[in-house]
């Protein structure tokens, strides 16, 4: 396991980034090798930093819900991250892209909790019930490690690469629209640039939730009422360029842009 002096090395690296607004070196030398534990404590250190400079948490991000990007990292399962309010954008509004480094945008299907999930174990059928609704989402993702150089450990450490998101506006039921064939397209210029469907998402959003749930119990995170969930990516993700939007459509569920500053 990796020693606590190494997490809070990792972990200051990470926080320099964030204050520096400069990516920095990958921080998986500090952690030993395969230790996705020592990584989230890595994360915990810069939650709680955050936490203490004055951001509040809103939800959770899921990360790694395709099963050919988990190949590629080497894992089994997907990853988490933080949302803090400081990282919700309003539909449309413009985004200066100095706020994320590196960003890169991806279209998500996001839940908003109505009730608490504080199970180990919940069941689909429970999820379902505690989810006010689903509204189309674009989370604008970025790393704090340079050149996007990271493996599983840089990644989960450094809050599973945030950035910023944008919620849509349409409120829908979890009945309402076909989660797990529901197809999403995100737009620039009229051009397509990621297409996708719901059933890239652990082959339905509400599995990923459910995964989420259960392990942010386990930790002693458990989703609350009110909290956001970015489900995970419906399609690949696009690199941002300043000065363009990028408009996603999900079917059954609208639309969201994410708008970028010259």
């Amino acid at each position: 396991m990796t020693d606590s002096s190494s997490i809070r090395q990792a972990a200051d690296r990470i926080i320099k980034a964030y204050q520096t607004s400069t990516p920095d070196a990958p921080v998986r030398e500090f952690i030993d090798d395969g230790d996705i534990d020592g990584a989230y404590a890595v994360q915990e250190h810069v939650t709680d930093w955050r936490l203490d400079e004055g951001a509040r948490l809103v939800g959770r991000k899921i990360g790694l819900t395709s099963v050919v990007v988990q190949k590629q990292l080497g894992v089994d399962q997907p990853d988490y991250g933080m949302l803090f309010d400081d990282m919700a954008i309003p539909d449309g509004e413009e985004i200066p892209t100095s706020r994320v480094m590196q960003p890169r945008v991806e279209a998500e299907v996001a839940y908003v909790m109505e009730k608490d999930l504080k199970f180990d174990r919940p069941t689909n059928t429970e999820v379902i019930s505690a989810i006010a609704y689903a509204v189309p989402a674009i989370e604008v993702v970025g790393s704090r490690v340079s050149n996007w150089d990271i493996t599983i450990l840089d990644t989960v450490a450094d809050n599973a690469s945030s950035g910023l998101f944008v919620l849509g506006n349409d409120k829908v039921k979890v009945d309402g629209f076909d989660g797990r064939m529901c197809g999403m397209v995100v737009e620039n210029r009229g051009d397509p640039v990621s297409v996708g469907a719901g059933a890239a998402c652990l082959g339905h959003p509400i599995n990923a939730v459910r995964w989420l749930a259960e392990v942010m119990a386990q930790r002693g995170r458990p989703l609350s009422a009110g909290d956001i969930v970015m489900s995970g990516a419906l399609g690949p993700m696009v690199p941002v360029t300043a000065g363009e939007v990028y408009e996603a459509r999900i079917s059954g569920l609208g639309s969201v842009r994410a708008v970028f500053g010259a």
